[in-house]
């Protein structure tokens, strides 16, 4: 089944090119010497990325793959300017990070609403030949062409941006305490790997205040290596202030199962061990006093705990109140301000992690006037489709 959820999207870009300048003589019955008069061409059209709060996935671009701003108008007669040809915006969700998909190299990162950044420049339109008129080249039959369009295939990736990020094994209680504690309803069943895709809920506190919360599917020991859901969702990781470890009671070894949950963060970026951590100890219902007692002892002193039960609300005001204490502190403010650290990726690294997602990057279908578009670029193979 097809999820709606998309997070990795491959794009062809291209910026149009500039119009031609004009060659043209000005030509009237009483104007016996008109001299050049040729227009300049239209610059081509930008590509811009703008960063829209109203979208969560990239879903909307997963079907649109072929992104061409308008070409720039030619040079006319009697000093016309040729048209400016018109630019394209690409709304993404805020958290969007785009790479060269041809060389893996970082390009840009779009974390804010209303965020634009130019990612393809529009061709310089050609001067017209008024402008290269001289005392001694006083009709010059010339004019300049416009700049060629730039093109760029890019590759779209989404980190979600979360003030809390879920993180524990397959059935620790995430979905169930972002049921409990927010209106998003992930689904919650008895059988592991029950949420496919990350969720988002907010989370209303005291005085109006509020904070964001992100369900993010379960980790396996291996994850951080591909194995179960692997590197798909481990990225989301990246966006969020605050890591909140969940870990059910009833497991055999809780300071064990977060030092598995630790090491698989640290494989995969190991900038995530500079975020703040909180620990969650679910499913509270099933223990007693005591045997709580027994198993806070054995817990890592350096990371604040709390027992929870989100089915009967066992100490989950608690939860809340741990989680806006620790966001609320200026290393939080300083996270939000300060851009993550983006390093290029291998291209054979990029292409991997697209095909977790399914995506068929390398045919197009194409119609006549897609063929008219595409007249200039070389990096296709075109197959006849009976």
């Amino acid at each position: 089944m097809e999820t709606n959820f998309i997070d990795y999207v491959k794009i062809i870009c291209r910026s149009g090119k500039g119009g031609r300048g004009s060659m043209h003589m000005h030509r009237a019955k009483y104007v016996p010497n008109g001299g050049p008069d040729g227009g300049d061409g239209g610059r081509g059209g930008h590509v811009f990325l703008r960063g829209n709060r109203n979208y969560w996935t990239l879903l909307h671009l997963r079907y649109e793959r072929h992104v061409f701003a308008g070409h720039g108008g030619n040079g006319g007669k009697s000093g016309s300017h040729g048209a400016d040809g018109e630019d394209r915006y690409i709304d993404v969700p805020c958290g969007t990070v785009v790479y060269d998909a041809e060389t893996g190299r970082f390009l840009c990162d779009v974390a804010e609403d209303g965020q634009v950044v130019q990612l393809l420049k529009g061709g310089r339109g050609g001067l017209g030949n008024k402008h290269f008129a001289t005392a001694t080249n006083q009709a010059p039959r010339y004019a300049q062409p416009g700049e060629p369009m730039q093109q760029l295939t890019v590759i779209m990736e989404l980190k979600m941006l979360a003030d809390v990020g879920l993180v524990g094994f397959p059935n620790a209680g995430k979905s169930t305490l972002v049921n409990a504690i927010s209106s998003a309803h992930p689904k919650i069943a008895g059988y592991p790997f029950t949420t496919l895709e990350p969720s988002v809920g907010v989370v209303s506190y005291r005085d109006n205040r509020s904070f964001v919360i992100a369900d993010i599917p379960g980790i396996i020991e291996g994850a951080s290596e591909g194995k179960g859901l692997g590197l798909r969702f481990l990225r989301h990781i990246e966006r969020n202030a605050l890591l909140l470890f969940m870990i059910p009671g009833d497991t055999d070894d809780i300071r064990h199962d977060y030092e598995v949950l630790l090491s698989e963060l640290t494989n995969y970026n190991p900038e995530l061990l500079n975020k703040q951590r909180l620990l969650a100890i679910t499913k509270a219902d099933l223990l007693d006093e005591e045997l709580m007692q027994m198993l806070e002892a054995d817990l890592p002193t350096d990371l604040p705990h709390v027992f929870i039960s989100a089915v009967t609300g066992f100490h989950v005001t608690e939860l809340k109140g741990l989680l806006w204490q620790q966001l609320d502190t200026a290393e939080h403010q300083q996270a939000h301000s300060t851009a993550i650290v983006h390093r290029d990726k291998d291209v054979a690294t990029l292409q991997d992690e697209m095909a977790l997602e399914g995506e068929d990057t390398d045919l197009f279908i194409l119609d006549d006037e897609d063929m008219e578009e595409l007249d200039e670029m070389d990096d296709f193979e075109i197959v006849d489709i009976e």
